[in-house]
């Protein structure tokens, strides 16, 4: 199951209002993802790393996210100095390193990295059914917010179902190998599951109308702009002005 570890806490970003946190969360990953110039991407990484101990995550649950997208990342670090063309810094053999390409791994690193990190800071501090209905309140359409919602809650179904089927599977003697009958096995397996979830889907939506579902869900809780709240907003505005400073005033400088 989808567990939610970050979310659990009481730092100041997890007593923030969520609301703030979906806005500062959406731009400033725009602003990131638009940086080019490595003093303002640096600035960038380093905001996010002090946003991760305001919120006291767990070091080593953050390791093990950072793993997963800095693997990524390093594919970009095997291909793109080979492959991008520029001048040309040494060759290996027949493989020539061009200059242009580390600059480009580098800045895509940096950026996945604040961006990543920030993202956790602000938006996983707090739970998924938590940043739907701040989402509501801000106006976002109601119909995405009703599709995440959903989505989350009833991927752990459509886990649980594929584990039914892979149990059976082996119960039936049944050994993956690469043949036509293992891959015959598993797309009868996919399809059985698409029918599983259609038909859950179907009972799902029975149940929510005989509960007088019409199209809206009712958040009990209100939440409320407190002065800390203001505060974090200025900062992190400010933060985000800082980092178009340093970006706009390189490019002058280069100009």
């Amino acid at each position: 199951m989808i567990s939610e570890p970050f979310a659990l806490g009481n730092s100041l970003l997890h007593r923030a209002d969520p609301r703030i946190k979906v806005i500062f969360a959406s731009l400033y990953s725009f602003a990131v993802a638009m940086l080019n110039r490595f003093p303002s991407l640096t600035a960038a990484l380093f905001i996010s790393v002090v946003l991760i101990f305001l919120a006291r995550i767990n070091l080593r649950e953050l390791g093990a996210r950072l793993l997963i997208v800095n693997g990524l990342v390093l594919l970009f670090w095997l291909l793109l100095p080979l492959t991008f063309k520029g001048e040309h810094i040494f060759s290996v053999g027949p493989f020539a390193v061009s200059g242009p390409g580390i600059v480009y791994a580098a800045q895509i690193t940096l950026k996945s990295n604040a961006i990543l990190l920030a993202f956790i800071a602000s938006a996983a501090t707090s739970s998924l059914v938590t940043l739907g209905h701040a989402m509501n309140r801000l106006h976002v359409p109601e119909k995405i917010i009703h599709l995440l919602l959903l989505t989350y809650r009833y991927v752990f179904v459509i886990e649980q179902e594929y584990r039914k089927l892979c149990l059976a599977a082996k119960v039936r003697c049944f050994a993956p190998k690469t043949d036509m009958h293992t891959y015959r096995t598993y797309s009868y397996l996919l399809g059985m599951l698409f029918v599983r979830a259609a038909a859950r889907a179907e009972r799902v939506h029975q149940a929510m109308l005989c509960r007088g579902f019409k199209g809206k869900f009712y958040c009990l809780s209100e939440f409320s702009l407190t002065r800390t709240d203001m505060i974090l907003a200025v900062l992190m505005a400010g933060a985000l002005i800082v980092l178009e400073m340093l970006e706009w005033t390189e490019i002058i400088i280069a100009a």
